[in-house]
């Protein structure tokens, strides 16, 4: 193994060697591990180093994997490339061959491109891990694996290395000093005692997840202060997470040089010198004799559908994946908890409107056959006169979503989305506090590799021009055609989006009218039930596929905008990837929301599409309905078929297809063939980590069905709860079982995201606002309550909101083929509208009753917004963003810190003043002896003076 030296970047700079600070690129699968609880030890060779876990001398712990890919054919240089990396022995200063060059071919071998390209790689390999040696950290190699053409590179980072990046990372670690946490007393120590023990059986056995009375004081790790924290067993001090952690930012730093060309590890990933890059997992999850790990623990009491009842154990989440995923399951797990009162609420109204459908006179109305209504054709010559009774069971079933409990349901709903907020607000301080990230801010990023290659570039372009260049940066002159292109990219997504909607508006159009020739009248009475779940269940599978087309697509005009640094990128990819998917999961739901039936026209005055379709027409009981049935089936399909089968059954594939391709390139060697698999190998066969985004987004798109519509499907709640409770043990069982073990990211908060959940609870208030006043019958109902009823009932209701028409003013070619399909002729048919009867003066006009309700429309439309967004900023305001104990106890840690420091400073100024007093009664012993001779007596003094040095 080479000796390692102490490493800082000064000697690096002095060496040529340029630093550039590059952020992991967030597809790449690199992941950390925590400390593994292995005790014995074997004599097997692959027991002794845990199979994989530790060095090949059982002792130091593996904290990262790189992964390479080699050809066994040039023998010569693979032996030659074992001995150079497996020697025990120092490796001293070393000129670098440069690529095609240092390396003698055997006797008639000649050198393809091929080799060239695998030659280069071995070089840069090689200077990398000579550079990451000069850093400080240990490398061991293995070449001898079940995975034939594949090298894995070991990695394991010094105590002092340990050391001295936790210092520059400025990582809060437990000092020795602990302090007792507040606790209640009186009667919330009671009810918190009731709680507890109500809720044990729901609580995960996991030691991290027990309420905690005592707590180590934290403070960044520093070496001059390491008297301060408790160093008796170093081993675990660091735990897997950290250190890996610390190996990931040495990585990222440490530069491959090749005349001006500079890479760090993402550079040298993305250009395929090393395929993978990853920590290992701690261990096992299942099988026999497995010892117990974290990874063990977390699949059995987070990562599996049998404890879906229980809470998550956040903290054992954190110490295994780190804090940004940690914060993503806990809030999945706010947001599923308040999902309960409004799943209970939804089914309270949903109920109340099952309870009073037989009560609801304008259904009753409609369903009566007594009143003998006959309504004006739904399409031209093919459609003829249809009874309002045959809408019967529509109307009825209109009024389980729209009924008065509706509007208090959209007002609760609002007030819940504050109230959400807030509280997620309050439960990430208080895991701010527990995870010590306090005091955390971010830093600013490091460049990323795609960014300095742009720079690089543009240095280069302008050296060739014989230009003086300073340091150079990405300017927004450079940028514009990105710019350009993200923009003209949008807008034709967007509009690719409204043509797709509108191709099926023109489906529905033309099947409406294809199947009203039906000569059965079961098919002709069907037909707006059969259009309209044909026409979801396209959009449903559009909507799906171009999910994951504007996915790769939004990824595709950030990439080519080079962004700086990894939050830049990320902010940016979230910013397209939710305007994209948002305008494609919700027009079909505004159409039918805000445009159907708007634009009809009139008997006799139609609004055609290319002059031949005519435009669609609610059902009688309102477009509520059908916006329901559509809300539904694209909420409840997506979570199903994208959310969920998606995210089994597409890893599932990819580990099946990356094992027979490698099951094709193994040995038929029998010995090697039962050789059981290092950690690294096994986890190198896992999907790599491709972030959150994927995961917020799915959340996010979910929060929008469960706010933006919500008085149109008060359910919706409920089904969100549903799936959450799945989705929570699905992605558990993911991240544990599936993927390459994350980066651990600190982080204090979920970032964009929340700004992304606020919008969306403004914007939530406005759209049902006005789909209460506009969408459904609500407004309407009240106008004629408190204004044309003449005895304070809604008796009369359905024949208000109708108007009549003479079919005499059919335009021609327009009227039914079949008028005496009723068995009578029809001279005045009805139709849903408010305008003047044929008899008045200014015919088919609007009337004036159209004013009124649409005057008290936009009224409530006004009245609800302003009064919901003051509740909405009220909760806001009532509720502290921290709680009140959290912040007395971050004081508390203030003020003790203090005190550490204080008394260290006091035991420092003892000593020295102790050191003073012997000093000066030394000085005294000296001045009061009496020398014989000067020599003698300069020589006492010659001692006495040294003697302070001397202590």
């Amino acid at each position: 193994m080479r000796v390692n030296k102490k490493y800082s970047c000064l000697p690096a700079e002095e060496k040529g060697i340029h630093i550039i600070n590059i952020r992991a690129i967030e597809d790449i699968g690199y992941d950390q591990h925590e400390s593994t609880l292995l005790n014995s030890l074997s004599k097997n060779p692959d027991a002794d180093c845990k199979y994989g876990l530790y060095f090949r001398d059982g002792k130091r712990k593996v904290d990262y994997i790189l992964v390479y890919h080699y050809k066994k054919s040039s023998a010569g240089r693979t032996l030659t490339r074992r001995a150079q990396h497996n020697d025990a022995g120092a490796r001293g200063t070393r000129q670098e061959p440069l690529p095609g060059k240092g390396v003698q071919l055997e006797m008639g071998e000649s050198e393809h491109p091929a080799d060239c390209h695998e030659d280069d790689k071995r070089f840069r390999r090689e200077e990398y891990e000579g550079n990451l040696v000069e850093a400080g950290l240990e490398l061991e190699h293995d070449e001898d694996t079940k995975i034939h053409g594949v090298g894995f590179v070991k990695i394991h980072a010094p105590w002092n290395v340990l050391c001295r990046e936790a210092e520059f990372l400025k990582l809060k670690m437990p000092t020795k000093k602990m302090y007792q946490i507040n606790q209640t007393h009186g009667l919330l120590k009671k009810i918190n005692s009731v709680i507890q023990k109500i809720t044990e059986p729901i609580q995960p056995k996991v030691a991290e997840h027990k309420p905690q009375t005592v707590k180590r004081l934290s403070y960044p790790f520093s070496r001059e202060k390491q008297h301060l924290f408790d160093l008796s067993d170093r081993d675990s001090f660091f735990d897997s997470k950290t250190r890996s952690t610390i190996v990931y930012e040495i990585l990222k730093r440490t530069t491959c040089t090749k005349a001006k060309y500079s890479m760090g590890i993402t550079s040298l990933l993305a250009n395929g010198v090393y395929s993978a890059a990853y920590p290992l997992h701690d261990g096992d999850y299942e099988g026999e004799n497995v010892e117990p790990n974290d990874r063990k623990l977390l699949c059995e009491e987070w990562a599996s559908y049998g404890v879906f009842y229980k809470y998550q154990p956040i903290d054992l989440v954190r110490k295994y994946f780190g804090e940004k995923i940690g914060l993503y399951f806990a809030w999945l797990g706010v947001y599923t908890q308040m999902l309960i009162p409004a799943s209970i609420v939804g089914i309270i109204v949903f109920l109340y409107g099952c309870a009073t459908v037989d009560e609801n006179i304008p259904s009753m109305e409609m369903c009566d056959q007594r009143n003998n209504i006959t309504m004006c054709p739904l399409c031209d010559r093919t459609c003829s006169y249809w009874k309002m009774s045959s809408a019967c069971a529509t109307a009825r079933a209109s009024h389980l979503f729209d009924n008065p409990a509706t509007v208090f349901f959209s007002v609760f709903m609002a007030l819940w989305a504050a109230t959400f907020m807030e509280h997620w607000k309050r439960k990430q301080m208080r895991l701010n506090y527990r995870w010590d990230l306090t005091g955390f801010e971010e830093e600013e990023d490091h460049p990323r590799a795609e960014y300095e290659a742009k720079v690089l570039e543009k240095s280069l372009r302008k050296e060739h021009k014989h230009k003086e260049t300073d340091k150079e940066k990405l300017t927004w002159k450079d940028r514009f055609p990105a710019y350009l292109t993200n923009f003209v990219g949008i807008i034709f997504m967007v509009g690719l989006t409204f043509a797709i909607v509108f191709g099926v508006i023109i489906y529905r159009i033309s099947t409406a009218a294809a199947l009203a020739i039906s000569s059965t009248p079961s098919g002709r009475s069907s037909v707006r039930v059969t259009v309209t779940a044909t026409a979801v269940i396209i959009n449903l599978v559009v909507i799906i596929i171009l999910d994951e087309v504007y996915g790769c697509i939004a990824r595709w005009l950030t990439q080519i905008e080079v962004p700086k640094t990894d939050k830049n990128f990320e902010e940016r990819l979230i910013f397209k990837a939710f305007l994209l998917k948002f305008v494609n999961a919700y027009t079909p739901i505004f159409y039918v929301a805000f445009f159907k039936g708007r634009f009809v026209g009139r008997p006799g005055d139609y609004v055609y599409i290319f002059h031949s379709f005519r435009m669609e027409e609610c059902a009688p009981g309102g477009c509520l309905m059908e916006l329901c049935i559509q809300l539904s089936i694209i909420m409840l399909g997506k979570q199903l078929i994208q959310n969920n089968l998606f995210e089994i059954g597409i890893p599932k594939m990819k580990k099946f297809i990356r094992y027979m391709k490698l099951k094709r390139r193994r040995s038929l060697d029998h010995e090697e063939h039962m050789k059981k698999k290092q950690r690294y190998e096994v986890d190198y066969n896992l999907e790599p980590f491709a972030g959150l985004t994927p995961e917020y987004m799915e959340m996010i798109i979910q929060f929008g069905f469960v706010t933006l519509f919500v008085a149109s499907f008060p359910l919706a709640p409920l089904f969100a709860l549903l799936n959450n409770i799945i989705e929570i043990r699905l992605d558990a069982k993911k991240f544990v079982t599936e993927l390459r073990r994350p980066v651990a990211v600190r982080a204090k908060d979920i970032g964009i995201w929340y700004n992304i959940l606020r919008g969306i609870g403004k914007l939530a208030v406005i759209i049902n606002a006005f789909v209460i006043s506009f969408t459904s019958d609500f407004i309407p109902r009240l106008v004629y309550l408190y204004m044309y009823s003449e005895n304070g009932t809604m008796h009369g209701f359905v024949n208000h909101t109708l108007s009549s028409f003479n079919v005499s003013d059919f335009q021609a070619g327009t009227a039914p083929n079949d008028p005496m399909d009723l068995g009578y002729e029809v001279q005045i048919c009805r139709y849903k509208d408010y305008r003047e009867p044929p008899w008045s003066e200014n015919k088919y006009d609007i009337s004036k009753d159209f004013w009124a309700v649409l005057a008290a429309r936009l009224a409530f439309v006004i009245v609800f917004q302003n009064l919901v967004m003051f509740m909405s900023d009220f909760v806001d305001w009532i509720i502290p963003d921290i709680p009140k104990d959290i912040s007395q106890q971050i004081h508390k840690e203030k003020v003790l810190m203090v005190e550490v420091f204080m008394r260290e400073e006091q035991g420092k100024l003892q000593m020295l003043e102790t050191w003073k007093d012997k000093d000066k009664k030394k000085g005294e012993n000296c001045n009061n002896h009496s020398p014989r001779l000067s020599r003698s007596h300069s020589g006492s003094l010659s001692s006495c003076h040294s003697y302070p040095v001397d202590v």
